[in-house]
């Protein structure tokens, strides 16, 4: 169908942005210089950056780095080797959004090589988390079931208390967020059922301390309550006849999350 063709493209171009912003991710990178090529790039391909002015959100895209959760507005500080930083990045294109999100390593972490470690292990949670959820959609799935198939996940990485409540997952598509919602928690009460042709983000957070957070007074900038460092990752996908076809995903050429 028209919708989902048009779909596609956006899914696509989010990630070419964001194998260009990872691309520039370095020890000194500031994370306004990210948002720069975010917004240029976007820009120059005929879209424009969903996050920008949505609800008052000042920048181009997010970043998240170290204990920030998510919505982190990008600003003046320098990233530093042995940073985590979760990048945001979606984009509207010809009436339809693309949203997917990755958390990267700056630099080599060589001078904590046991921070690094532990980061490391956190995005790998994550990454497993959101890549056990896709693997159990297909139709006639409840939605409130991912919840415990990522809260599993992060039990078995090591992580049992990390995983974030107060975000989730969304319907895309001509919307920026709609229905359904899809929390990443066990036990939650999300309505509704998987149907082929349904389009939506599974995007869970996982945190090395407690899964409570705080807002920053910016209103948008929501940290670990403990100050622990927090990862996650996010794709859009279709529901199939058999499973999901993830819109988002990653390519031969996309920067490696572990550098």
């Amino acid at each position: 169908p028209e919708q989902l063709h048009k779909l596609r493209a956006a899914c696509s171009l989010g990630r070419a942005v964001m194998d260009a912003v990872a691309a520039a991710i370095a020890p000194g990178v500031t994370t306004d210089q990210l948002d720069r090529i975010c917004h240029v790039m976007t820009v120059m391909n005929g879209a424009y950056p969903s996050p920008r002015n949505y609800m008052g959100f000042p920048k181009s895209c997010c970043t998240s780095v170290n204990e920030v959760i998510c919505h982190g507005i990008p600003d003046a500080r320098p990233l530093a080797d042995g940073d985590i930083v979760n990048l945001d990045i979606t984009v509207h294109l010809n009436g339809y959004h693309g949203d997917l999100n990755e958390t990267y390593l700056v630099g080599t972490g060589s001078r904590d090589k046991a921070r690094t470690e532990r980061g490391k292990k956190l995005m790998a949670c994550a990454l497993e988390c959101l890549e056990r959820a896709i693997a159990h959609c297909q139709p006639g799935v409840r939605f409130r079931d991912l919840g415990q198939v990522i809260q599993t996940a992060a039990e078995d990485k090591g992580f049992p208390g990390g995983v974030v409540k107060e975000f989730c997952g969304h319907g895309i598509g001509s919307l920026f967020h709609c229905a359904p919602n899809i929390p990443h928690y066990a036990r939650n009460k999300a309505v509704g059922m998987m149907k082929p042709g349904m389009t939506f983000t599974i995007e869970p957070m996982v945190n090395e301390g407690t899964h409570k957070t705080r807002t920053w007074p910016d209103g948008w900038t929501a940290v670990t309550a403990d100050g622990s460092r927090s990862a996650q990752y996010e794709h859009t996908m279709v529901v199939t006849a058999d499973g999901v076809d993830v819109l988002t995903a990653r390519n031969d050429t996309s920067p490696n999350v572990f550098p």
